[in-house]
């Protein structure tokens, strides 16, 4: 997945979750942040950041914040991109299916729908963008919304689906991928219940620069 119209910029505060100000050009300007998680490990005051300048007169922002350097690591933090990304590279896990974004099943909307053979499959994707000493986690606040998630799959299961969650992590060259149990130890329960139980856990890696995202490689996963 590629962006458009990307400049650099230097973070300098984001008074909440939707609104950062970064210098741009020697301007403060207000944009928007596309991610709605804490991201305080990404966000330090002085940081250097990318944007995706937006020319829509509707906007109240011209700017989306969708990149971060990270000391010699640059990680995507658009959490639309894990999706975005996943739509590209499934056709590759999955080369004689026929995938379908955005599915409900039971009361929970999974991210793709895949049909091939006989097979009826169910996948969630997760954007990871939490990383230290090279270990990525999820997540990076509590979240019940996963939690549902992970049990909508479960249920899945016994219906005769195959199920799926694809953690796509939003940076290369990372050791391995593990719940953050410390954040929300119950996601990681739930998690690990999960693979017991027979969906699958997929994490990899991505090929990130400023203008663009692209799915590279599988990453270890510890649960």
């Amino acid at each position: 997945m590629r962006y458009d119209n990307i400049v650099k910029g230097k973070f300098l505060s984001r008074p909440n979750r939707f609104v950062a100000y970064a210098e741009i050009n020697g301007r403060t300007e207000k944009c928007h942040v596309k991610n709605t998680g804490r991201c305080k490990e990404l966000l330090t005051e002085g940081c250097t950041v990318w944007l995706e300048r937006s020319f829509s007169e509707k906007r109240k922002t011209g700017f989306d914040l969708v990149a971060v350097q990270k000391g010699e690591r640059l990680i995507n933090m658009d959490s639309y991109a894990p999706n975005k990304a996943a739509g590209e590279f499934l056709p590759k896990l999955f080369p004689d299916g026929v995938i379908r974004a955005e599915y409900t099943h039971g009361n929970s909307r999974f991210d793709f729908y895949i049909e091939e053979n006989d097979r009826k499959i169910l996948l969630e994707v997760k954007g990871v963008t939490l990383e230290n000493d090279g270990i990525v986690m999820f997540p990076d606040a509590p979240t019940e919304r996963g939690i549902k998630h992970i049990n909508g799959l479960v249920s899945a299961l016994e219906e005769g689906f195959e199920t799926y969650i694809m953690f796509v992590v939003q940076m290369e060259n990372v050791k391995y991928f593990a719940p953050n149990d410390e954040t929300h130890p119950q996601f990681g329960d739930a998690l690990r219940t999960a693979e017991k139980r027979g969906v699958k856990i997929l994490a990899y890696d991505c090929r990130v620069t400023p203008e663009s995202m692209e799915i590279n490689k599988e990453v270890r996963i510890k649960l």
